[in-house]
C-alpha cells in the first residue's frame, strides 16, 4: 500500500506532471533517488499509467457534446462486445460507459455544430450493431471536471 511519501509524490506529481524528478523530490523533501525508486514501484504496481496531454477540442472547433444512453438487444449473446469494438472505431466518440441497469452504455460524442452531430448520428451511431433504444442528453455546461484524486 501507499504510505505518506507516496501519497505526496502522488499529490505533487498530479498537480504538475511536468515536473523533473529532482523538482518533485524537492518540493516532497526526499532525495532523488528515492523519488525516482517511488515512481518506478508505482509504475510497476500500475499505480501510475503513464501521462497524457489534455487537449480542449472546443479551442479545435468542436462546440457539440452528446451524451449517447444506448440499451442493448440482450437477445445477442455477443451484443455488447460487437457493439463496443464497432462504437470505439467512431472518431468522435471520446467515451465508452458500460453500466448495469436498463441502459447498457453511455458513449460521449463531440462534434463541429449540429449539422455535423446529425451525419455522425446517422452515419455513425445508427449503424452501431445490436442497438435496442437509444436516447440523447445534450451537454449544456461542465459543471466540473476533475481527473486528480483527492490524496
Amino acid at each position: 500500500m501507499l504510505d505518506d511519501v507516496d501519497r505526496r509524490i502522488l499529490r505533487h506529481f498530479q498537480a504538475d506532471p511536468s515536473l523533473t524528478t529532482a523538482e518533485l523530490a524537492d518540493r516532497c523533501r526526499i532525495s532523488s533517488g528515492v523519488c525516482w525508486r517511488r515512481l518506478e514501484k508505482m509504475e510497476a504496481a500500475d499505480i501510475l499509467q503513464g501521462q497524457e496531454a489534455v487537449i480542449d477540442w472546443a479551442a479545435l472547433g468542436y462546440a457539440v457534446e452528446v451524451s449517447l444512453r444506448v440499451t442493448l438487444d440482450k437477445t445477442q449473446p455477443r451484443a455488447f462486445d460487437e457493439f463496443t469494438a464497432a462504437a470505439r472505431d467512431v472518431p468522435e466518440v471520446l467515451e465508452i460507459h458500460s453500466f448495469l441497469g436498463r441502459v447498457d452504455v453511455r458513449l460521449s460524442v463531440i462534434a463541429k455544430d449540429m449539422g455535423h452531430y446529425q451525419q455522425i448520428y446517422r452515419d455513425r451511431i445508427l449503424t452501431l450493431p445490436h442497438i435496442a433504444d437509444i436516447e440523447a442528453l445534450m451537454h449544456i455546461a461542465r459543471v466540473k471536471s476533475e481527473e486528480g484524486l483527492p490524496l
